[in-house]
């Protein structure tokens, strides 16, 4: 990572002994999920909803006063024994806007605001190095996946994998890929997202979706996705809202082929493009939520449209800074 794009996101994160806390944005997939994780290009944001985690020594670990957390929280887990083994208990608190199993990346967030307090406890660490922490985390926690959501909470703003658009970050890797990781512009748009109310398992509808692309016709299918990303990619860069909206719709046409919409999320498109430049499902699919580009001035319009057919609205920009800490955990809370 060069010296200019270091400075422009705050490259470090700094030395911090315990108790510290952090915060760390969600994420949303403007275009090429799924594709991603086959080394195809991807668009998405950091959002301005926030995971805030404390840390402080305790006698035994918990999270949020439960004193089992390892046995029911598997990215806790593997972060702890990635980052922490062999360490004194730790008493960890959790807060969250970001609802879980939305396809808004809140295990991407909870581990890379995790993986701060922990490195910065550990001296500090370099931006490009905790993604490449974050990403093993979320990767062996789930079995599988791409490390687009951890790009984005830990980079911020709107990031790119897998394109040449943008200035370049870093690049991180596993044991089949590497992926580039650039910055583009942000273009000053506000999205709407509409969860469903309907969680999905990421790790399940992952694979599901490897074995349709597969098929034969999945080369195709991954060639469409990649061109769609990449006109994305540059119809954002070139700030053409009624561009991207045909594009959405694009996406989202090829993510109901590869069979991961749900009739809820159809309902919710459905009601809401009226005001909307386009729309598609976000992140894994199969449930969770919707992205759209809302129409200028329609935005309150398409918020009420999402409510009334029964969603969540969020009406969001996105977050230009990643993960951070934010000072000292409160020594009251979290002993369990």
């Amino acid at each position: 990572m060069n010296e200019e794009a270091a400075a422009e996101i705050g490259g470090r994160i700094p030395a911090h002994p315990l108790p510290s806390s952090s915060r760390a944005p969600g994420k949303c997939i403007l275009f090429g999920e799924h594709a991603v994780v086959h080394g195809r290009p991807e668009l998405l944001l950091a959002l301005d909803l926030y995971t805030q985690i404390g840390v402080r020594a305790a006698p035994a670990t918990t999270l949020n006063a439960d004193r089992t957390p390892l046995e029911h929280n598997p990215y806790l887990s593997r972060a702890l024994e990635t980052l922490w083994s062999g360490r004194p208990p730790l008493a960890l608190t959790a807060v969250s806007r970001i609802p879980r199993a939305a396809g808004l990346g809140s295990s991407a967030a909870f581990v890379a605001a995790v993986a701060a307090v922990l490195c910065a406890a550990d001296g500090g660490v370099e931006r490009a190095r905790l993604h490449q922490i974050a990403f093993e985390i979320e990767q062996g926690a789930q079995g599988v996946g791409s490390p687009g959501d951890t790009a984005a909470v830990v980079g911020g703003g709107y990031l790119t994998l897998n394109s040449t658009a943008g200035r370049p970050l870093w690049q991180v890797r596993d044991a089949r890929h590497t992926w580039s990781v650039h910055r583009v512009p942000d273009p000053a748009w506000s999205w709407l997202i509409a969860y469903s109310g309907i969680p999905r398992d990421t790790g399940a509808t992952v694979r599901a979706v490897g074995e349709r692309l597969r098929q034969e016709d999945g080369p195709r299918l991954l060639e469409e996705f990649e061109q769609v990303a990449h006109e994305g990619i540059a119809a954002v860069g070139e700030e053409d809202r009624e561009k991207v909206g045909a594009l959405l719709n694009r996406n989202h046409g090829l993510l109901q082929q590869v069979g991961v919409s749900h009739p809820r999320l159809e309902e919710l498109l459905a009601a809401v493009l009226p005001a909307c430049e386009g729309g598609k499902v976000t992140g894994a699919g199969a449930g969770g939520s919707i992205v759209v580009l809302p129409k200028l001035g329609r935005e309150l319009e398409a918020s009420r449209r999402i409510t009334r057919a029964g969603g969540v609205a969020y009406l969001v920009r996105p977050a230009l800074r990643g993960v951070e800490l934010v000072g000292p955990a409160d020594r009251g809370t979290g002993t369990g």
